[in-house]
């Protein structure tokens, strides 16, 4: 039997870690060449060295035109197209309204946003027949997570604009869909209270019905059955995987 990916060409951007480094694994372990993206170079460079001739690894900011540029002619030159696309990279902190600034705003937007709408526009000419999209949500789109509410809002913009896409891209047979973690354990959910992060864990975990935090594998899992033919009738839909915490 098959596996799910094999002869297929993926993109993962922000996928050195959490989440976005489970989705690589389990899309190579599934058979497909997969391009990763990252801002470090240390950390693309153990992914190289981790998976080999299995991965290419592009330094490149999500948010940067000129970056996201030069990652789609590195894609184009491989001459396979893409048959998936995990736009992941992204990212977040607690601060109250009052201590928001300017930059922060900025920031937030510039990453979540923009980078999320460069990345698959920059893939539109690469998509072949049957491609899917997956974009990583979050359960903070809701809005009702306390010092939380710039990061809700930028994963809110991406939600609308991924149901508009979805609709755009459909007479080309090609789907999107969003999936939307909940509390899961990675380097960027524990960064958010670095003096404490067992403490921080532990309080979220407790308002999970599931009464433990999403592994980053688990998410990945999901991503996988968005992107395979599993999902073929799925387009424009939010796939909610929080362990039950919208439910507590």
């Amino acid at each position: 039997m098959n596996a799910a990916l094999t002869g297929k060409t993926a993109l993962v951007t922000g996928g050195t870690s959490g989440i976005g480094e489970a989705v690589v694994h389990r899309f190579v372990d599934e058979g497909a060449h997969v391009f990763v993206t990252g801002r470090r170079q240390a950390q693309l460079d153990a992914v190289q060295a981790e998976f080999g001739d299995a991965v290419t690894a592009v330094r490149a900011d999500a948010s940067d035109p000129a970056d996201v540029r030069t990652l789609f002619e590195v894609i184009a030159v491989r001459g396979t197209g893409l048959d998936a696309v995990h736009a992941n990279a992204g990212l977040g902190e607690f601060k109250p309204l009052a201590e928001v600034t300017a930059e922060d705003i900025d920031n937030a937007f510039a990453t979540n946003v923009r980078g999320t709408t460069l990345t698959i526009q920059g893939a539109l000419p690469l998509l072949n027949e049957g491609a899917a999209i997956v974009v990583t949500g979050s359960t903070a789109a809701s809005g009702t997570e306390r010092h939380f509410g710039l990061y809700g809002g930028s994963k809110a913009a991406v939600a609308a604009m991924t149901r508009t896409w979805a609709a755009d891209l459909a007479p080309r047979g090609i789907r999107i869909n969003t999936i939307v973690p909940g509390p899961t354990e990675t380097p960027g959910l524990k960064g958010l209270a670095p003096s404490d992060p067992d403490a921080l864990l532990a309080q979220i975990a407790s308002g999970v019905a599931l009464g433990r935090l999403l592994r980053p594998e688990e998410i990945a899992a999901t991503v996988l059955f968005l992107v395979s033919d599993q999902s073929s009738g799925m387009t424009g839909s939010e796939v909610l995987v929080d362990g039950g915490a919208s439910i507590v």
